[in-house]
């Protein structure tokens, strides 16, 4: 009853359902009170008479009084990050920032073409007008059907998640909305001509950020992903150890995938990366979006990418391609590059030395 003495509708709908839950009862909005079988509704409304719920907020939480809130699509999404706080555990301050992101885009941008209506107002009609505004981005602007999926996913996943924990109860028409999706395109990898004679050469990078620039270095020869590098911190990196190698391990951060937790044995370029920075990279470690940016733009700028569609990135499909001329086998390239079998895992994989032993040849 305390609780459902405000003002604030959100507050006391909520009040109201716990307050009929403490009664034995559900929550029912007035129209389906009234739909109840006899004998329910009269109990109901016994309850609500005695001297013990004379508070308004006994009606409305057994007859169905208390109003829905108006919650807007803003607002939805505020309530969204304390909803699905599930998301977030055991994540980096970096990695909830990029979770959060792709939300606050999908909402903003859906609020600008429909406006922030509340959600109980939405119809099928602006989920369409949201769809139409994509297609005629996709059309003129040359974007992907994968671009407009991920809004279309991310605006359905706050609507939903507010929609069902806040127990709503409303009908939004969020199926079907998606767009057919081509062939992904490929990232291309660098050639290996191309890394021998562009990008360990330090000349060529002077003018890249120091740390970044050892990532880079890095990369070349784990094809760790930019993210998990920037993310190393002391006693991850093991120089000392008999072979030096670097322990990917889910501590202050969640992995990409289960396979990514791994160890891997850094030579060459990437080795000597790694000793002028054997604490890790602070700049990058809870800002990896940065890192891929001042990469990619000092790449781009300086006449550093193989064609238009290389990036950081390429450096990862460099390595596989390597280990794949170099005939190491499927298992062992999979346990490296930190993706899933496609079977079950038997026995240990490829143990540090082996793996070393068979990277050290096609190392830059």
């Amino acid at each position: 009853m305390l609780d459902g003495d405000t003002e604030d509708a959100e507050a006391r709908f909520a009040a109201a359902k716990r307050f009929a839950k403490a009664r034995g009862y559900r929550f029912l909005d007035a129209r389906k009170v009234a739909r109840l079988p006899v004998q329910e509704l009269l109990a109901r409304i016994e309850l609500t008479s005695g001297d013990e719920m004379r508070d308004p907020l006994g009606a409305d939480s057994l007859l169905g009084g208390a109003e829905l809130p108006l919650i807007t699509v803003s607002r939805a999404l505020e309530l969204f990050w304390s909803l699905a706080r599930d998301k977030t555990l055991g994540k980096s301050a970096d990695q909830v920032r990029r979770w959060r992101y792709p939300h606050i885009k999908a909402v903003q941008k859906f609020v600008s073409v429909v406006g922030d209506k509340p959600l109980a107002d939405l119809t099928i009609e602006d989920f369409l007008d949201f769809r139409d505004w994509w297609a005629e981005r996709m059309a003129s602007e040359g974007l992907t059907a994968n671009s407009a999926n991920k809004d279309l996913t991310h605006l359905s996943a706050v609507l939903r998640r507010v929609n069902r924990d806040k127990r709503l109860g409303l009908n939004l028409p969020l199926e079907d909305l998606g767009f057919p999706q081509g062939k992904a395109a490929r990232r291309p990898s660098f050639s290996d001509a191309w890394i021998r004679g562009r990008l360990p050469a330090r000349s060529a990078l002077d003018g890249l950020e120091p740390q970044a620039r050892a990532i880079l270095h890095v990369m070349v020869n784990t094809g760790l992903r930019p993210s998990e590098i920037a993310a190393l911190r002391h006693e991850e990196i093991r120089l000392e150890d008999p072979i030096p190698d670097l322990l990917l391990q889910p501590i202050g951060r969640v992995l990409k995938t289960q396979n990514a937790e791994r160890v891997m044995p850094p030579h060459g370029v990437s080795l000597e990366a790694m000793r002028a920075f054997p604490d890790g990279f602070s700049r990058y470690r809870e800002s990896s979006a940065t890192l891929s940016a001042t990469v990619n733009t000092y790449l781009r700028d300086a006449g550093l990418l193989e064609s238009e569609r290389h990036s950081l990135y390429s450096l990862r499909h460099a390595l596989e391609d390597r280990m794949l001329a170099a005939e190491i086998d499927e298992r062992i390239r999979r346990d490296i590059m930190g993706h899933a079998l496609g079977r079950e895992r038997y026995g240990e994989g490829g143990r540090l030395a082996t793996i070393s032993k068979l990277l050290e040849p096609i190392a830059f």
